[in-house]
């Protein structure tokens, strides 16, 4: 790794909005942030977007990523992850991958201190017509940033359950909100490094919890065009 490499990027667009924030590894200072409201124009700014907290020459100075790996829009978190990974393996720097309900689990807990002594809490996203996307965490002082995944995030199509018989007050709204997260992403990795964690690039992937191609086709109404009754061209 390069000698000047000691600054953290953090990566988050998994809604409409880009955060990048940065911050010296080993730092106590505040970290630095910017926001950008892109929404579908993400692909055409990401990168000076990303200049303009960290300029492209100073790039080398990364000695560490950490990137919300979703669940988010497809285009805009696919593509902060791919650049999360081309500057990792570029660089030949650690990367992490954090699924973007982590920071808010995070926040909850210092926001409602009894979820730490609940078994588990479920945070979820409604999609209209789709149904719910929720994950499963719970508060653990020996895990990294001090809270455990238990189920990644995914689609439960209508009516399936997932968090049956547990008390409401224990199913809650994952509101991310990128600027604010992005700033939760930063000490987990900065805990990453405090315990000298690899952070291989390879195994960091978008979540995809629906996907862009799921429809159920529908059967033909009548024969192919251009084909006879008996399956043979015309």
């Amino acid at each position: 790794m390069n000698t000047r490499a000691s600054l953290l990027l953090a990566l988050h667009s998994s809604s409409d909005c880009l955060a990048v924030g940065l911050q010296p590894l080993g730092a106590k200072e505040p970290p630095q942030m910017l926001a950008f409201p892109l929404g579908r124009q993400l692909s055409n700014a990401l990168l000076p977007c990303l200049e303009q907290l960290l300029p492209a020459p100073r790039w080398p100075e990364i000695g560490r990523l950490v990137v919300a790996t979703g669940p988010g829009g497809f285009t805009s978190t696919r593509l902060t992850v791919v650049l999360a990974r081309t500057l990792a393996q570029q660089l030949a720097v650690p990367l992490h991958g954090y699924c973007s309900f982590l920071p808010v689990a995070r926040r909850r807990l210092r926001q409602q201190p009894e979820l730490a002594t609940a078994e588990l809490f479920w945070l979820v996203q409604d999609l209209p017509r789709r149904g719910t996307v929720a994950g499963c965490y719970s508060a653990d002082p020996s895990a990294l940033g001090a809270i455990v995944e238990l189920k990644q995030p995914r689609l439960y199509r209508p009516g399936e359950a997932f968090a049956a018989g547990l008390a409401p007050e224990l199913i809650l709204p994952a509101l991310v909100d990128a600027p604010l997260h992005s700033l939760e992403l930063l000490p987990l990795g900065q805990a990453a490094a405090a315990q000298g964690q690899d952070g291989p690039w390879q195994p960091v992937l978008p979540i995809y919890p629906t996907s862009p191609v799921d429809f159920t086709p529908q059967p033909p109404s009548g024969p192919l065009p251009g084909r006879g009754p008996g399956g043979g061209g015309g």
